[in-house]
């Protein structure tokens, strides 16, 4: 890796030793928002003879390709109405998940929740100014605009600017950058494999024959609490010392959720709609991702986009968290999903004997570590492996500004 720095350190001596020109995205790339018929839940616009995959955030992964299949496929009536992205185009998403680059892989047409960068006006490596977007949309993300679900504006990011140095520069910088990603992708491709195949097992053990008593969600409950979020405006509601969770705060791969975002003093939880959901009691998600549940690792407040789940005893609340995620929740709503809280209660679940649900948890929870536990095994390695990764694009994706 040294003889490869060093490789660049010479090249920039050599060709800029002045510092490197920084540009706004609008002198670098033509660039556009991709479209999508209006309203989104007609089922005109979906399928069909000679449909084509629709790219929308959720399609793009986090090592700047696109999912093998997308989730929806366009009609040939909405393609007019969309727009056409040919393979080996650059994108990046500007709403939700903010910030994932993909070079595509496969023609197709692009959501406006992306934008579409579609000829460069100077002389760029394609790989190069995919890391350098991938860099910089990091950066701004953090202080994108909106509150459930963040934006970065086409005329918001015309203005951001990023490094072009000499191309010889740029491309000695993809051949480091891609070593890495490369390696990432093969650890992400087994540990996938595992993943599959705890799910198998996962669904198999919550797998119930009519010899078990279903009983609506609600009737297990002991107390169903709501939530809100304080003033943003009086800031002696913020950055105090109680968690306060969203839904994004229920992303994380393990079932217990015990550090948020975000926190709250005493005062926003007294002055606000929002509730501190004791320790071991389950959060679960009635907006955007309606049915996404997690075990409160710490006692949390939690937002109106939540609930907070006390259940009664003969129903263990990891069992639940697990069943949970075999099954689909389909929402109402065309671009934000949300069920009600009485639709929530009117669930099914499978009671089994609660030694029965404590053995298959004692299960779960191993196959669950195997996959999930950064501390262990693959998920180690690869965490090691991003962190490494992540060094080495910093470092190698910062510049000296040239000097006027």
């Amino acid at each position: 890796m040294n003889k490869k720095l060093n490789k660049i350190d010479k090249l920039i001596d050599e060709l800029c030793p002045e510092g490197v020109e920084f540009k706004e995205l609008g002198e670098v790339a033509d660039y556009r928002r991709g479209s999508f018929p209006q309203p989104y839940g007609e089922s005109r616009w979906y399928g069909g003879e000679d449909n084509m995959p629709f790219v929308q955030v959720a399609e793009v992964a986090e090592n700047m390709r696109l999912v093998k299949n997308t989730k929806h496929k366009i009609s040939k009536l909405a393609q007019p109405k969309s727009v056409f992205v040919p393979t080996g185009t650059v994108i990046v998403t500007l709403q939700g998940s903010i910030g994932r680059v993909a070079i595509t892989q496969y023609d197709s047409y692009v959501d406006r929740t992306l934008a579409i960068f579609k000829k460069f006006k100077i002389e760029t490596n394609k790989k190069y100014f995919a890391y350098q977007l991938q860099k910089k949309f990091g950066i701004e993300k953090e202080s994108a605009r909106g509150s459930t679900i963040k934006t970065i504006t086409k005329e918001e990011f015309t203005k951001f600017k990023i490094p072009i140095p000499p191309l010889p520069i740029q491309e000695e910088i993809v051949k480091i950058l891609d070593n890495f990603t490369e390696l990432e992708a093969e650890l992400e491709a087994e540990l996938e494999a595992r993943k599959k195949q705890y799910e198998y097992y996962r669904d198999e053990l919550l797998c119930f024959d009519d010899g078990v008593e279903f009983m609506e969600l609600g009737d297990c409950i002991q107390k169903n609490t709501g939530g809100g979020t304080p003033s943003k405006s009086v800031s002696s509601y913020w950055n105090g010392d109680i968690p306060w969770a969203s839904v994004g705060d229920l992303s994380n791969e393990s079932i217990i959720i015990s550090s948020t975002r975000n926190f709250i003093t005493q005062e926003g939880l007294q002055n606000s709609s929002s509730h501190l959901i004791p320790k071991d009691d389950v959060i679960v998600a009635i907006k955007i991702s309606p049915g996404k549940m997690k075990i409160a690792g710490v006692d949390i407040a939690i937002n109106q986009d939540l609930r907070g789940l006390s259940l009664k005893s003969f129903l263990n609340n990891k069992f639940i968290t697990y069943y949970f995620q075999t099954i689909s929740i389909v929402g109402d709503g065309a671009i934000v999903k949300a069920i009600t809280v009485n639709t929530l209660n009117k669930i099914k679940i499978p009671i089994p004997p609660l030694p029965l649900q404590q053995e298959i948890v004692k299960t779960l929870d191993k196959f669950d570590a195997l996959v999930n536990d950064i501390s262990i095994g693959l998920p180690a390695e690869l965490s090691a492996r991003r962190k490494q990764y992540e060094y080495y694009r910093e470092k190698l994706l910062t510049f000296n500004s040239i000097t006027n």
